[in-house]
């Protein structure tokens, strides 16, 4: 049974407080909250300050993103609702002003945590500021909420790396996180250097290690105030909302698929036929709200996990989608392409680093002694070497697979009106992957790489150039294998005959 009153009108007259609002699930949860619930109250979104802008300059760096230009064009004085809190969570007390946090603390009644670093690359003591102390200092601050109705802390599915099954529970972390907090504050970089494989153990980087500490940490407020954990598997770009595609950061999926549509990346590790496990991120944060409306209309008194993950509901594989980039990115190819698109996938580990060599290394060399002997800049070596650690740090995800127990997640849809389903939509069954495929292309094509849609007649004359030289490189590659294995064998025919 749906609870009685609809989504819009529970929202009405609430305010909210918002960390992580600059970023790619931030921005599709301003901009949904806005349009889809215009009767909010306010918006408190926690903003970095930056030397020489006032708060006013930094919302409005915020809502010069192209995420936000469908309310611009309908309804502008929404933005009237949003109000920007100077703060940081890397500085004590979030950097905020005593009279902000006396703001907060009367007025919101909604949280939703979404800052974090999602580089899995970063440093323990880094990773451990930013992720796990930065969400106690957001939960000290909800401690004081007067009239918190819901608080909503946004992990990842793939915090427990180790477990191939991963229900919708709270796991508790290896060690305390007051004890790792306290460890990385008085511990110096060198010798935490050298701690840090063995304390991450068993998991592959310090994301998934800090996301672990992280829940524990939250899992201990349980009972102050409801609060949900909703983890989300690998997210991508936006499905239907704010625009199909629409996506403005190359991390995960959409590095791997400009490098490839620009010709640089043209071999990765990762067995085609394991399942790839992308959310869409309008998905993503339609689940989040609807966790916060039926954590605060519900009232439970556990903590609330979901596990917003696909896994088999509407499955892909690796290799389907990677088919289907090929297909889609002749119809929306890059403007700048270092080759023709091409290349794939290697489940076998000796393979692609023979791959690699061939066909990322030489390459890279060859273009640097051309550039060098011309007297211009070199950049390919160190480009490749960039990409070359980027594949290595996800191959993890790509030569693994897991099952996320989703049940809470497919269930969200059944828990509300017919009508906010619509609007809050999480069935992952009605996602054509083809289709999103070729969205997600001209997505990170436009939004992320910049390029002018009016460029794509001349950007697929230069594929079809590509395509031939391509094509003709392989021929006369084919042609000197053939000759020369013809001539060796020969040489070695007339010598056994001799």
């Amino acid at each position: 049974m749906a609870p009685p009153i609809s989504m819009p009108e529970y929202f009405a007259n609430k305010t909210l407080f918002i960390t992580g609002s600059t970023g790619f699930m931030g921005k599709v949860l301003v901009e949904k909250m806005l349009r889809c619930c215009p009767d909010i109250k306010k918006m408190y979104l926690l903003m970095r300050p930056k030397k020489g802008h006032s708060s006013k300059e930094r919302l409005d760096d915020l809502l010069a993103f192209r995420v936000f230009d469908r309310l611009k064009a309908e309804s502008p004085k929404l933005f009237e609702k949003l109000h920007v809190i100077p703060g940081d969570i890397l500085i004590d007390n979030l950097g905020i002003t005593e009279e902000d946090r006396k703001l907060i603390q009367q007025e919101a009644q909604i949280i939703f945590h979404c800052a974090a670093c999602v580089r899995f690359d970063m440093f323990i003591k880094d990773a451990v500021k930013m992720n796990t102390v930065g969400t106690k200092m957001v939960l000290d601050l909800a401690d004081g909420v007067k009239n918190l109705e819901a608080f909503i802390h946004v992990s990842t599915s793939y915090c427990r790396c180790e477990l191939q099954i991963f229900e919708e529970k709270l796991y508790p972390a290896d060690h305390k996180p007051q004890n790792v907090m306290h460890a990385v504050e008085w511990m110096d970089d060198d010798l935490l250097r050298h701690l840090q494989p063995k304390l991450i153990e068993p998991q592959p980087n310090t994301y998934a290690y800090t996301k672990s500490l992280t829940e524990d940490l939250v899992s201990q407020h349980a009972g102050k105030f409801p609060i949900a954990i909703a983890r989300p598997s690998i997210v991508t770009a936006a499905l239907k909302e704010p625009m199909p595609g629409w996506v403005d950061n190359l991390n995960g999926p959409t590095g791997l698929l400009v490098g490839a549509g620009k010709g640089v990346i043209r071999t990765m590790h990762c067995n085609e036929n394991y399942q790839a496990d992308v959310i869409p991120v309008d998905i993503v944060v339609n689940a989040c709200i609807v966790l916060a409306y039926l954590t605060a209309v519900e009232k439970p008194k556990e903590i609330q996990i979901c596990n917003i993950a696909q896994s088999g509901v509407n499955p892909i594989t690796w290799g389907e989608a990677l088919d289907m980039g090929r297909v889609h990115v002749q119809e929306f190819p890059f403007s700048i392409c270092l080759w023709h698109p091409g290349g794939s996938a290697k489940s076998n580990w000796l393979h692609h680093q023979l791959a690699l060599f061939f066909t990322h290394v030489l390459p890279a060399y060859f273009v640097d002694l051309l550039l060098f002997l011309m007297g211009k800049k070199t950049f390919m070596i160190k480009m490749q070497k960039r990409i070359n650690y980027g594949l290595q740090v996800l191959q993890y995800y790509t030569t693994k697979e897991w099952h996320f127990v989703n049940n809470n997640f497919t269930a969200l849809q059944n828990r509300i009106s017919r009508n906010d389903a619509e609007v809050f939509y999480t069935d992952v069954k009605v996602i054509n992957w083809s289709r999103y495929i070729r969205d997600y292309i001209k997505g990170a094509r436009e939004y992320c790489v910049k390029e002018d849609p009016a460029n794509l007649p001349q950007a697929r004359k230069l594929q079809k150039q590509l395509y031939y030289l391509d094509l003709t490189m392989k021929v006369i590659l084919g042609v000197l294998l053939a000759y020369f294995s013809y001539y060796y064998i020969s040489m070695l025919f007339s010598a056994v005959s001799a």
